[in-house]
């Protein structure tokens, strides 16, 4: 697989125009960004990569603004892609961090909105005491209005330090009228599913789509400890801004949020019968729709870091 370096720091540069990657753009930068780099990744579609000097690195592709890896400094990668994952344009990646906008699951529009299937932007890169930082930006078109008519904004800040990887989402309404969304991050982990748990859900409301999605049982979890034994596809509300997922692989990794105010967990077990054993999805969501007037803002961060 070809992989070819651009740097973020010519003046004035216009990725837009001086490359074949579509959907691509950077701000101009009067210094070199240590540790930001684009290259080609699977299917040959541009992705960001980030070094931290500590030696962990993180991808994200631009198509659907996926952060797809997330490696420690000796080369193990937290996150899981799926082997029928695709990079040709033609569905979103199915791995990583998918985004779910303006739609989480099903409903008016196409299943978890536009965000994951299109192309997102370079707009900024920085080093933060040292480690990269990198702004993607989404904005609407004329294949999101098709779906949903509104004007958007949608900034998606990575962070990657030693032990863990950090983002930001900021939503602004550019339109002239009102509207409301729902969102996620659909976050695939690498993991022992029959070993993998999570801690600090004790307590929450459940919603549970097992065994009839359409109809989720209302319910309140009662475990201190949540696993995986089969399908498992259940929203909590109103879950707590720290949790703990033992992937079942020697790693404990503490999720941490503001503003994403529910957590989902899933596996499909059988229904994904070729990898469904080595990864669990732990999701920061927002159930409850956002509604914001013109010019109005919504931002929620996660931080993902190895206990």
């Amino acid at each position: 697989m070809a992989s070819v370096s651009i740097p973020l720091s010519l003046p004035n540069l216009n990725l837009r125009r001086v490359n074949r990657f579509s959907g691509m753009a950077s701000a101009s930068a009067n210094r070199a960004t240590t540790g930001v780099k684009i290259t080609e990744g699977v299917g040959n579609l541009p992705r960001v990569v980030l070094t931290s000097p500590h030696g962990s690195e993180a991808e994200i592709y631009l198509y659907g603004g996926c952060l797809t890896s997330w490696k420690l400094p000796g080369g193990k990668d937290l996150l899981f892609v799926r082997p029928d994952a695709v990079f040709d344009k033609k569905k979103p990646i199915s791995g990583g961090l998918p985004h779910c906008f303006p739609q989480f699951g099903p409903g008016a529009i196409q299943q978890h909105g536009f965000a994951r299937n299109m192309d997102w932007s370079v707009v900024n890169s920085e080093n933060v005491e040292g480690d990269p930082v990198v702004t993607l930006e989404l904005k609407d078109e004329p294949y999101s209005r098709a779906m949903w008519d509104f004007g958007f904004q949608a900034l998606y800040k990575v962070m990657l330090n030693a032990k863990s990887v950090s983002t930001e989402l900021k939503i602004t309404n550019t339109d002239s009228k009102p509207f409301s969304f729902t969102t996620a991050l659909h976050t695939y982990f690498s993991a022992a599913v029959t070993g993998a748990s999570v801690k600090g859900l004790k307590g929450c409301k459940t919603l549970n789509k097992d065994p009839d999605p359409k109809n989720p049982l209302e319910g309140q979890e009662e475990r201190d400890v949540v696993t995986f034994p089969g399908f498992v596809d259940c929203i909590y509300l109103d879950a707590p801004a720290e949790l703990h997922l033992d992937n079942g692989l020697g790693d404990v990794i503490t999720i941490k949020n503001s503003n994403w105010t529910d957590t989902v967990l899933w596996n499909p077990h059988l229904q994904i019968e070729a990898c469904y054993k080595d990864f669990v999805c732990v999701e920061n969501a927002k159930i409850g729709r956002v509604h914001l007037e013109p010019s109005e803002s919504w931002v929620a961060t996660q931080q993902l870091s190895l206990s």
